[in-house]
């Protein structure tokens, strides 16, 4: 498998976590009454719970074949093991996205406290996990030295 190959698998990893957790966790609303009565910090998307199961279902197994990939070559030695640093939070920060969506379009009674809470504490954590990411994956390129001269994921280090 090239270079291709392993940011392939790492972007369904990254990419199917928000769209599983969103599409398998369902709307979150008030049981007991119709959605029409209900109050919404965002409106959530026109989309029935039976095509966001089944998108979350698929996202689910593309996101697992994408780990199965990045685990196999990691420890086969084809993908530096550093790059886990980059891809950990990006997980946790997709993971964050698509519960955080499904909680910001739940339906209640009054106001959403859930909604709240989570732009107040899940903002920073969000900003953070990206920034490390970024600041992560920028030094793995530019400073970091790979097991065979530093071309991990087909850029070599120091612009070589």
């Amino acid at each position: 498998m090239t270079n291709r190959g392993i940011v392939a698998a790492g972007a369904a990893l990254v990419g199917g976590v928000p769209v599983a957790a969103w599409g398998l966790m369902g709307q979150q609303n008030y049981a007991g009454l119709p959605a029409s009565e209900l109050d919404y910090a965002f409106q959530p998307w026109d989309i029935g719970d039976g095509v966001a199961a089944v998108a979350g279902g698929l996202a689910l197994v593309l996101a697992v074949a994408g780990a199965v990939v990045l685990v196999r070559r990691s420890l086969r030695g084809a993908m530096d093991q550093r790059w886990w640093g980059v891809l950990g939070p990006l997980v946790a920060l997709g993971l964050m996205a698509g519960v955080g969506w499904r909680i910001l379009t739940a339906g209640g009674i009054g106001a959403n406290i859930g909604a709240g809470l989570l732009i107040i504490f899940g903002t920073p954590i969000a900003a953070g996990l990206l920034l490390w990411s970024l600041a992560w994956a920028f030094w793995l390129v530019t400073q970091g030295r790979g097991r065979e001269g530093g071309a991990e994921w087909g850029v070599a280090s120091r612009g070589m």
